[in-house]
């Protein structure tokens, strides 16, 4: 992650969370009082959040010392203490909950990805995301998609073109808005044409889409409609696939699939944060 995207990112969540002080942690603990806490997995999954625990408690205080026990993308167990921190007490409060919430949501999308990508199985189709993320940490949710494996989709409205069903109704054709896009954009910006017919793909095709996505597809039909994609174009298939269906599209030839649900449906892995004592007892 961009280290000066995430700084600022958490410097707003911690200005929401903390307003002007803690009116709990400071009163009873001052600002000298010493403490280690430690991260601890709950349940099985993949890890995400080294970067947020590191730099998390250094913008609240510079001299709280960090210990990161796994990398991410590294498979976690029930148990498994996953990082310390120790310092001022009040400050190590202070940071806890939005640490702690930001890791287990970047976990639980982590493991998610990991899952999907076991289940598709495949040596040549890649799993991606969507633009379904959560206002304000899509950075933190593709990332941890790239942490359990998957690959992202364009990170918003400004890096790829995506000419939709609705942008061909307004426009006309696929043609058009292909050739409307086309005259504007640099040549380093890709376009993607969404389609759901035959007659659509080979209509994107002819335009010269670099990307064409089989939207809401059975894979039969995708195998089927892969003979009019021209070589070299990059093809996708998205919506309507899930756990239940994914491993069917394993072998139907498309290089990815774009899985909405793992950053919109994904559930947080469970961490807890405990007192570390002296003895390594908490």
């Amino acid at each position: 992650m961009n280290k000066l995207k995430l700084r600022l990112k958490l410097e707003q969540f911690f200005l929401e969370d903390i307003g002007d002080h803690d009116v709990t942690s400071e009163p009873i603990f001052g600002v000298k009082e010493k403490g280690k806490i430690v991260f601890i997995a709950k349940e099985n999954g993949v890890f995400c959040g080294e970067d947020i625990i590191r730099m998390g408690f250094k913008i609240l205080d510079d001299e709280i010392t960090t210990n990161i026990k796994v990398k991410d993308g590294e498979r976690i167990e029930k148990g498994q203490a996953l990082a310390e921190a120790e310092g001022t007490v009040a400050n190590l409060l202070k940071g806890e909950r939005v640490i702690l919430n930001l890791v287990q949501r970047m976990s639980g999308i982590a493991t998610m990805t990991n899952k999907a990508v076991s289940v598709l199985n495949s040596s040549h189709t890649k799993i991606c995301d969507t633009r379904k993320t959560t206002p304000g940490l899509r950075m933190f949710e593709k990332y941890a998609v790239r942490c359990g494996g998957g690959y992202n989709h364009r990170y918003g409205l400004y890096d790829a073109v995506m000419i939709k069903d609705n942008h061909i109704s307004f426009a006309g054709s696929i043609q058009k808005a292909v050739e409307a896009v086309r005259s504007e954009i640099g040549h380093m910006v890709k376009i993607e044409v969404e389609t759901e017919t035959k007659e659509q793909v080979m209509e994107a095709a002819a335009a010269k889409a670099d990307v064409i996505m089989f939207d809401n597809r059975e894979p039969a039909e995708i195998k089927e409609w892969l003979k009019y994609i021209p070589v070299g174009t990059i093809t996708e298939a998205s919506g309507g696939i899930t756990f239940e269906n994914l491993a069917s599209y394993g072998d139907t030839g498309a290089d990815y699939i774009s899985l909405g649900f793992l950053t919109h449906s994904a559930k947080s892995i469970d961490i807890s944060v405990k007192v570390l004592h002296g003895k390594g007892e908490y």
